[in-house]
């Protein structure tokens, strides 16, 4: 039986200094986290990096391909000047010349849905502490996009618990023809063509122009559909962390909730064999960028069983299977009714989407964005390559509520919401309740100065009463309130904590 699919979500924000000529992003960067981290000098710890290991290959080996995003995160004395370990589970740093945001681990996509935004008020709050800091007077604007218009993207990353009995090529196999697919609707929106792809005025998603080959192990150079980093984050002999890096970095609530919603359930279907190679595409490369550029869904696509289908004709085909796979599943799925209800919007959405993609112009980015940089290019009779152009495309993701195209349709009532700006605010340092971010995040919070190192599966505690402590962590879906609530509630210090937890590990080993 599939796993519950534990997912997050790590997103790198493009930064912007404005009115300076100096400008170094990866100064900025640093700034921008470090001014987050000070604000409580109680907490000190460190990112654990021996855990990490970015090299290994899903396909049984340990590469020895040397890429400059292999293994390039920041060393051990670089680390706590910029890493935040968050209360909420989280984890926030910087990743080469970006600011980057981690969600914590969630067990459904609504509650993914409120970290990620959580993640954006994280960063808007982050900024205007940085501006604070700067000798003259200097506005710092991020954006949650994927690309510089120079020809560099940078990722949004999806990460999904997966059984470890299910061979890595049934994955491949079943899950490339959705993610080719899936930019119908998860597509952030585009204005021009980037890295030597087709002319286009317009494209559905940023990311698409950037893949260059099926399967692989970077995420930076020759970029794979399907990536094959095998990092578990928890015990290697039961899962892996599948990492999915072909996303855009949406605006859209509702974008973000049905992309990793019918991904998860996707994931699932593959882990209990009602997907297999039946989707097979014979060029799903070629097919990343055409679906890009496919605006009205005519192109069809050549299948490895003869058939020829649409993007809407595949993702139909994999709805199709969700529908009966979530009914069949009603009595034993302990998040049927989210379930169900991403397989109607996913249903709603196709339908939408195949008549009349405007009437979506409140709920994907693609469509959003369309809308609003027509009817400007409309009033103003411009070309699609003037330059204002891609200039209102970037506007469109600066999270700053007051500059951000999306944010200000937002404010005027004119973006469909699916959650509530509490619960973000709330998010911000508060754990989910049902995942082991849950334990991270409290123990964060209620023994921020006992905490020496965290990782995403361990915390090691320095109680200053002998050798440090190390609490491992290899279950995403353990150490949630329900099982630890009552211990950390009663605990009133780290070393009652430690005790208690290892009595109990010996008697359980």
């Amino acid at each position: 039986m599939a796993l519950i699919k534990a997912m997050g979500i790590e997103t790198e924000y493009g930064i912007a200094v404005r009115h300076a000529a100096d400008f170094d992003p990866v100064a900025a960067s640093t700034m921008v986290v470090n001014s987050y981290k000070g604000r409580d000098p109680r907490r000190s710890a460190t990112w654990n990096y021996e855990e990490e290991s970015p090299l290994m290959d899903a396909r049984g080996f340990m590469s020895e391909i040397v890429n400059p995003d292999i293994g390039a995160d920041e060393d051990d004395e670089a680390a706590p000047a910029v890493n935040d370990i968050l209360t909420n589970g989280g984890r926030y740093y910087v990743d080469h010349a970006h600011p980057e945001y981690c969600t914590p681990e969630c067990s459904n996509a609504r509650d993914l849905v409120i970290y990620d935004k959580a993640g954006e008020l994280i960063l808007e709050m982050s900024c205007r502490l940085a501006e604070q800091m700067l000798e003259e007077p200097r506005e710092l604007a991020i954006y949650k996009n994927n690309s510089d218009g120079k020809g560099h993207s940078y990722g949004c990353h999806e990460n999904y618990l997966v059984d470890r009995k299910t061979p890595f090529q049934s994955i491949v196999d079943g899950f490339t023809p959705f993610l080719v697919t899936r930019q119908v609707f998860a597509g952030a929106g585009k204005v021009g063509a980037e890295n030597g792809g087709e002319h286009a005025d317009f494209q559905i998603a940023q990311r698409s122009d950037f893949f260059e080959t099926e399967v692989g192990l970077s995420t930076m150079v020759d970029r794979p559909i399907i990536n094959t980093r095998d990092e578990p984050h928890a015990d290697e002999k039961l899962y892996r962390r599948f990492h999915v890096i072909v996303g855009d970095a949406n605006m859209s609530e509702f974008a973000t909730y049905l992309k990793a919603g019918t991904a998860a359930l996707t994931l699932q279907m593959i882990e209990d064999g009602l997907i297999r190679d039946q989707f097979k595409m014979r060029e799903p490369v070629s097919a990343m960028r055409a679906v890009s550029r496919d605006l009205d869904f005519e192109r069809d696509y050549a299948m490895e069983h003869t058939r020829r289908l649409s993007a809407i004709d595949i993702q139909r085909e994999y709805l199709r299977l969700a529908e009966q796979y979530v009914a069949d599943k009603r009595n034993a799925d302990p998040h049927h009714e989210m379930n169900a209800d991403v397989v109607r919007q996913w249903k709603i959405t196709l339908d939408l989407l195949e008549n009349d993609a405007s009437q979506l112009d409140r709920r994907l980015d693609w469509v959003i964005k369309r809308s609003w940089i027509t009817a400007y290019r409309d009033r103003y009779d411009l070309d699609w390559t003037n330059h204002r152009m891609r200039m209102l495309d970037l506007q469109y993701h600066d999270i700053r509520p007051r500059a951000g195209i999306f944010y200000r349709l937002q404010k005027a009532g004119r973006i469909d919401r699916i959650i509530s700006q509490e619960e973000a605010i709330h998010a911000i340092s508060n754990p989910p309740l049902d995942t082991r971010a849950y334990f991270r995040g409290t123990c964060l919070k209620q023994f921020p100065e006992a905490i020496h190192a965290a990782s995403w599966n361990s915390l090691i505690f320095d109680t200053n009463e002998r050798d440090l402590r190390m609490i491992p962590m290899l279950h995403p879906l353990r150490g949630t309130r329900t099982m630890v609530g009552d211990i950390l509630q009663q605990s009133e210090t780290p070393s009652q904590l430690l005790e208690y937890i290892e009595s109990k590990t010996k008697i359980n080993p």
